[in-house]
């Protein structure tokens, strides 16, 4: 009874131990890793090293066809290592002053949208159909962006939308640089762009007739 005692006293429980960097290893390969650390002689160490990243790479046999998997492997395991492993590595491994930098700051474009309904891509291709010359290309650009403004418009009010509404806006929006009308620039028609809604029941009724002839 006093021995059964003894063994579980003996036993190391995972909340005591210390921190493991990469817990996907297992405790095992991470003890390995801390004996190499212990190796005095270099050639020893070196094969010792060698018996350890087999093993690692044996733990994950799907991925061996993963490009630079094997550096991969050598990079985990200079960090279970804390880079404290002083061996000649075949490949060059991650610097521990970057294994934990912060990403850099994604640059966002803080220009203010002046119609939000519209979007920052309509006001990007108005800037642009203001640098193009006159010509067919740029008549056809403006129609085309009259003519997203106007489905944009339409996703919040379904029921109508003056085109007028939209010349307006594509001279202010451009600062007076395009200037057009209904006489210039033929928009889609509002049925065109809203398909009407088929009641649901009606359809299946309609789907059932057909099917029972």
């Amino acid at each position: 009874m006093q021995r059964k005692s003894m063994e579980v006293n003996e036993l190391d429980y995972n909340t005591q131990l210390k921190r493991m960097e990469l817990p996907e290893y297992g405790r095992n390969i991470q003890r390995m890793v801390d004996y190499a650390l212990t190796i005095e002689d270099r050639e020893e160490r070196k094969r010792c090293v060698q018996t350890i990243i087999s093993i690692m790479g044996n733990l994950f046999p799907h991925l061996r066809d993963v490009p630079d998997f094997k550096h991969k492997l050598w990079d985990h395991l200079a960090i279970m290592s804390n880079f404290k492993l002083d061996i000649d590595y075949p490949y060059e491994i991650v610097k521990k002053e970057n294994l934990y930098s912060k990403p850099g700051k994604v640059p966002y474009n803080a220009k203010r949208i002046k119609v939000k309904h519209y979007g920052r891509s309509i006001e990007d291709l108005i800037e642009k159909a203001v640098a193009m010359e006159d010509g067919p290309e740029r008549t056809r650009l403006i129609q085309l962006m009259a003519n997203h403004m106007k489905k944009n418009i339409l996703t919040w009010n379904r029921e109508s939308v003056d085109d007028q509404k939209i010349f307006d806006d594509l001279r202010t929006l451009s600062d007076g640089k395009i200037d057009v009308n209904e006489e210039t620039i033929h928009l889609v028609e509002i049925r065109d762009i809203v398909q009407p809604r088929k009641p649901m029941q009606r359809q299946n009724i309609s789907t059932n007739r057909k099917n029972q002839r």
